[in-house]
């Protein structure tokens, strides 16, 4: 591919004397070499014992980085992604390296103006009003202890649990005084069901099946767990009035009917981030058709690990780690990036629209002008602007998005009339 530069750097001379002298020093700290304290012995001796050759690895570590420096300050090429290298020789005098560059590849846009997609208008049904206020009621409902009744769809319990599979108890199928939210189906199918109707400190025997997407040792297995319900809570939900208008922060608001068009307004400010989201999405799809650019498997690799990561990063905030969602899934890595390799390629095909557009457009910004934005967005998070540029690895970063976000201005521009 046109976008693929293989490149050979040679150290010689002083640069690779100086990685070999680093890589010494490093080497000699841990060896003891007789008649010398530990990390004292000279070079001269160590190399007599070890030969140059064991100092090669350590070198090469060095040297990759000056070499990677030396090619990037010789050539005016501009890496999208982390190069691979190989070592093509290596002796005392020398070591040259052939790197593996990948460019940005052509990309070619017949047209991202006009291109017949309509932006859907907001609007609020009765009954998204009325579910925004039970959510609303929901979350100033006060919780309650029901010392008399039966556990109803949510209501929480506060239960011990025990399970067992063949008769045997079951890894991890044990708790205490574990709180559990009827219908948040935190368990296993049938479950949370089988609370239902019973009372407080009733003894339960649930014998119900592990699901057939479940882990592959106990998917479609027979379970049985025993259930002491210790407390039932439930919600006691607010009166629309005006105390419960003040506790929403509606101070101004007196009457139900001003409520109601509150909530409404929030409902449809909400909607219309959402369609400007989706219109922002439609058009890029519709762009996409007019697209031409080929991408390597490098490129699309990439992207994807990207995306493993961030995913990873969101199970670890749920508590759970990349290896045992695998474990609970009954995939592995290989799966995972064969599943998000279409949306990790339509990613990059938006992106590079998105520079289509602002390179097209000549999009750019003065100095002044990112350094300003800079300051904005420290003052909106809070932090200082050297912190925030720290974040963002340079001002460069804070102007590419810059110029990302006007050129989906103009991307909507173009077609909302």
């Amino acid at each position: 591919m046109k976008n693929v530069h293989e490149i050979e750097i040679k150290l010689e001379g002083e640069k690779w004397t100086k990685c070999l002298d680093n890589a010494f020093k490093e080497e000699i700290k841990e060896v003891k070499i007789d008649g010398f304290r530990k990390g004292m012995a000279p070079k001269e001796v160590y190399l007599k014992k070890y030969g140059i050759e064991s100092l090669y690895s350590k070198a090469v570590n060095e040297a990759i980085n000056v070499a990677y420096k030396e090619l990037l300050d010789k050539n005016e090429l501009v890496p999208i992604i982390e190069p691979s290298v190989d070592v093509t020789g290596i002796s005392d005098g020398s070591v040259i390296f052939k790197f593996t560059i990948i460019t940005k590849p052509e990309v070619k846009l017949s047209s991202y103006k006009n291109l017949g997609v309509k932006k859907e208008k907001a609007k609020v049904s009765k009954e998204e009003l009325e579910h925004e206020i039970g959510h609303l009621r929901e979350d100033l409902a006060e919780i309650v202890v029901k010392d008399n009744g039966e556990v109803v769809e949510g209501d929480t319990v506060v239960i011990d649990f025990d399970g067992y599979v063949d008769g045997k108890p079951l890894e991890g199928g044990k708790g205490e005084n574990y709180p559990l939210e009827i219908g948040s189906h935190t368990f296993i199918p049938g479950f949370e069901e089988g609370l239902i109707a019973h009372k407080k400190e009733e003894e339960v025997t649930l014998n119900i099946k592990f699901p057939d997407n479940y882990v592959e040792e106990l998917k479609g297995k027979d379970v049985t767990f025993k259930v002491k319900i210790h407390e039932i809570k439930t919600k006691v939900l607010p009166e629309i009035d005006e105390e419960f208008y003040k506790d929403l922060g509606l101070e101004e608001v007196k009457t139900k009917e001003e409520f109601e068009r509150e909530v409404e307004k929030t409902i449809k400010e909400r909607k219309e981030h959402e369609l400007d989201d989706k219109f922002v999405d439609d058009l890029l799809e519709a762009a996409s058709k007019n697209l031409e650019v080929e991408i390597n498997p490098e490129i699309i690799d990439s992207e994807v690990h990207r995306m493993i990561e961030g995913y990873e990063r969101q199970l670890k905030m749920q508590g759970v780690s990349l290896e045992q969602y695998y474990q609970i899934t009954g995939t592995n890595h290989e799966d995972l990036h064969k599943q998000m390799e279409p949306e990790a390629i339509k990613n990059i095909k938006y992106r590079y629209i998105i520079e289509f557009i602002a390179d097209n457009e000549k999009i750019d910004f003065t100095e002044k002008e990112v350094e300003a934005k800079a300051k904005e967005m420290a003052e909106n998070y809070g932090i200082k602007l050297e912190e925030l540029i720290n974040a963002y690895g340079s001002l460069e970063v804070v102007k590419y998005d810059m110029k990302m976000h006007r050129a989906l201005e103009i991307l909507k521009e173009s077609n909302e009339k």
